[in-house]
């Protein structure tokens, strides 16, 4: 028989729902616009499609998962383990997209004139499938034995049982704390953060430097290119903020059950870090529409073209490969 579900646990699952349900449209329209508009084709772009696939599968996969995992039902121990290491997948998927799309945005204004032959679509393409299989290797190391098994299974046999463990699925009973505080987040969350930190000081550093410069006003002025990259280098920036603030807290409280097991963890504070991790995947399509000048368009016209049967105008693409000097 189902366990019943609080009220507590019914304003849970609502707010999961409506997270996903922004989430899911929002990030496959982000596909969508990169599929229709042209300008929207190079290898920034292309990591952001990685990013809103991750994002895509948070709404659609992990959220309902989290939402089974919260009601609590009883399941063997390697099947709780399957609907918790989805969440750490995509969620490593996501910081390698981020940091590639910082490494990409770096090697623009460092190198611009030879960009196109260093960032090429291939090496993007391998770029991408190189973060997801690095992301689907970190994810599922609990898969592969660093998990609390052990544990589980001394109680299940003390009390005389036999077989595999069937356990109430909770996502701290299968996920070993020590994986996701010494492994997941001192080697796979902090260090890309810190790191891509360090790379959009540098790239705010070349852009000012360079639009600090004299130079004469002409069709291919690079204070227009180099404008145009801070712009865009803000808008990743905040991104990236947001991706940090939604998923410290969580990676906090978990250093606490760790290092301070007898420290008192508020239920209120545990949820608010779930909703901010899941409500992440909601944040970047917002952030594209509102900030960058070219998603703005492509989302109006697929609006549109597609729900309101009115066809718009021709999207201006701008040269994805502008340079300095072009």
């Amino acid at each position: 028989m189902p366990p019943s579900i609080s009220a507590f646990q019914a304003a849970y699952i609502g707010i999961e729902v409506l997270i996903a349900l922004v989430s899911v449209p929002g990030n496959v329209l982000v596909i969508w616009a990169v599929k229709v508009n042209q300008a929207l084709r190079d290898a920034t772009f292309c990591f952001i499609v990685s990013l809103a696939v991750a994002d895509v599968a948070v709404g659609a996969l992990v959220i309902p998962l989290a939402i089974l995992i919260n009601i609590g039902p009883q399941t063997y121990f390697h099947t709780c383990l399957m609907f918790a290491c989805p969440v750490l997948i995509l969620t490593q998927s996501s910081i390698l997209a981020l940091l590639a799309i910082a490494v990409d945005r770096y090697l623009r204004v460092k190198i611009p004139l030879r960009y196109k032959t260093v960032v090429t679509p291939r090496r993007a393409a391998v770029a991408i499938a190189g973060c997801w299989i690095l992301s689907f290797v970190v994810g599922l190391t609990p898969m592969f034995g660093w998990n609390n098994l052990s544990q589980v299974r001394q109680d299940w046999v003390a009390n005389g049982s036999v077989g595999e463990p069937v356990i109430k699925c909770e996502f701290e009973k299968v996920i070993s704390m020590e994986y996701m505080v010494y492994f997941n987040f001192f080697v796979w969350v902090l260090p890309p953060l810190l790191l891509m930190v360090l790379i959009y000081l540098e790239v705010f550093y070349l852009i000012r430097k360079q639009l600090n410069k004299k130079v004469s006003a002409s069709s291919g002025d690079p204070q227009k290119y180099y404008g145009k990259e801070l712009k865009i280098a803000k808008s990743l920036a905040l991104i990236l903020f947001l991706f940090a603030l939604s998923w410290l807290p969580l990676h906090v409280l978990n250093c606490i059950t760790l290092f301070c097991p007898s420290c008192h963890k508020p239920s209120i504070l545990i949820y608010v870090a779930i909703f901010l991790t899941h409500g992440n995947s909601a944040m970047n399509p917002i952030v594209y529409a509102f900030r960058i000048h070219k998603f703005r368009v492509t989302f109006l016209k697929i609006w549109n073209d597609h729900f309101r049967c009115q066809p718009a105008p021709p999207i201006e693409e701008d040269l994805p490969e502008e340079r300095p000097g072009d």
